[in-house]
């Protein structure tokens, strides 16, 4: 996940005034913050964690800023969000999510009320819950698979994705939720911008780990439907005589079976991503990329041929995202007219001596680092001899009790006790179809607030000579070559 800060806005309220910090994750607008209500945060991560744990926090000053100095502050706030969310404790823990959640609800303006919201499978089959509007997605999650009886074992085997529907009528994947949000508060504020929805996907990329959920009826059924729509949009790829085959099993009613030889197919498993452009093996090269088992995957065309060639996060040292202008010259300052996209770079390990930078411009380049952060926590995970998470679990590690809020008068408080929830659904097979208030103060017309966003995420060194972004997402998985591998 990307952490930005990219403008801020002044509010007065009687004879006093103060800045707002408007913090954007994957360059979309999440919530505002108050400097005070960020020492706050600030202060409960250093009881948790203790000082030396944390980055540089910008000093109190007890007469009002300048301009200049605004700048200053926002910009190390940013750094300072960015590298926290880059600790695995930290990002994860109780103390970040809550202060997220409640920022998020406090900034459109939400008082927490029972509300019903829909989710879906891959096949457009609709599951409705009763829940409280300001749940956090584990706890939304955890709802939905209570609904259609997921056992406890494997109800984090999957996750919550947000969907949007294209103007061809495909449903592209925008990304997966997170603890720190509230789905029904990020889709009503998603909806805004087009026709979106909360789909139930697996979460995880290792197909091995579909054994696990073969035996039970109501896991295998959810493999079952998510394959069928692989295959239908053509994410993973079959011969004419493997469909058939597939089809023949479709009839009888064979999942299982159906199941197994699926996964023996190309691509099974992996997020297909839209056309895209890369560097790699020349500039301004067309690629399909898809990633899955540990890899990112690139269909280029070279010469009139397609060729396939294999990315392993193993051998990815880091990663960062960058905006680039591609039409702009490099030394005349941006603005809004000028067009600008998004670009996944990583550092590939090609040889034992040899490190070398790709790119890729995508609108998607977002989506794609989550999946390669999301390979990486995989793969940790299984080599540490860990297991998915359970319900039961995250119960236990709130800190002995309620997570803390942030108050409307911006202090920790304690939260209400949780009410319990009603769930409402026509009770179908799962395969079977069926059928904020945001103040954001307006920018200068130079710039536009998701610019601002991207902005803060610069080109890399040596790329028009600009500042190198501050955000490089180090692999924890990253291993070298030795002797046998050449």
């Amino acid at each position: 996940m990307h952490f930005s800060i990219p403008d801020t806005e002044e509010v007065k309220e009687g004879s006093t005034s103060y800045t707002i910090y408007n913090i954007y994750v994957n360059g979309v607008f999440h919530c505002k913050a108050r400097y005070k209500q960020m020492r706050l945060f600030h202060d409960e991560l250093k009881k948790e964690f203790g000082a030396l744990a944390l980055p540089e926090f910008p000093k109190k000053k007890l007469l009002a800023l300048s301009a200049v100095e605004i700048e200053q502050r926002r910009v190390m706030l940013e750094r300072y969000i960015q590298l926290v969310s880059q600790d695995p404790q930290m990002g994860n823990s109780s103390v970040f999510n809550t202060f997220l959640l409640t920022a998020q609800q406090e900034s459109q303006i939400e008082e927490a009320e029972r509300v019903s919201l829909d989710t879906f499978l891959m096949n457009g089959h609709k599951i409705t819950i009763s829940l409280m509007s300001t749940d956090q997605t584990e706890d939304v999650l955890e709802a939905v698979a209570q609904q259609i009886e997921i056992p406890d074992d494997f109800v984090h085997y999957f996750g919550l994705f947000l969907v949007r529907k294209e103007e061809d009528g495909d449903n592209s994947i925008v990304r997966r939720l997170q603890e720190f949000e509230s789905p029904f508060l990020s889709l009503k504020a998603a909806s805004k911008a087009g026709v979106h929805r909360i789909v139930l996907r697996k979460g995880y990329w290792d197909a091995s780990y579909d054994d696990d959920l073969l035996d039970n009826k109501v896991t295998m059924n959810l493999l079952y439907v998510q394959a069928n729509s692989d295959l239908d949009r053509q994410w993973v790829l079959a011969t004419r005589e493997q469909l058939a085959h597939l089809g023949n099993l479709r009839k009888k009613g064979s999942k299982r079976e159906f199941l197994r030889l699926a996964r023996t197919l190309k691509y099974y498993g992996y997020m297909q991503f839209k056309p895209c452009v890369t560097d790699y093996p020349q500039a301004g090269t067309r690629v399909i990329v898809a990633s899955g088992q540990r890899e990112l995957n690139f269909r280029v065309q070279v010469d009139g041929l397609i060729k396939e060639g294999s990315f392993k996060i193993t051998r990815m040292r880091c990663w960062r995202i960058t905006t680039v202008y591609p039409n702009a010259d490099e030394n005349s300052p941006k603005s809004s007219s000028q067009e600008s996209q998004l670009e996944l770079s990583f550092e590939y390990l090609m040889s034992r001596d040899h490190l070398q930078w790709i790119s890729i411009i995508s609108d998607q380049a977002m989506l794609m680092s989550m999946c390669l952060q999301n390979m990486v926590d995989e793969l940790i995970m299984k080599k540490q001899g860990k297991r998915f998470k359970k319900p039961q679990d995250r119960l236990n590690v709130k800190n002995g009790g309620p997570f803390k809020q942030l108050s409307r008068e911006h202090s920790y408080g304690v939260e209400p006790p949780s009410q319990t929830r009603h769930y409402s659904s026509d009770r179908q097979n799962p395969e079977s179809p069926t059928g904020r208030k945001i103040h954001v103060r307006k920018l200068p017309e130079d710039q536009s607030a998701i610019n601002r966003a991207m902005d803060s995420v610069k080109k890399l060194s040596g790329k028009g000579g600009q500042k190198p972004d501050q955000s490089i997402m180090e692999n924890d998985a990253f291993e070298g070559i030795g002797d046998d591998d050449l």
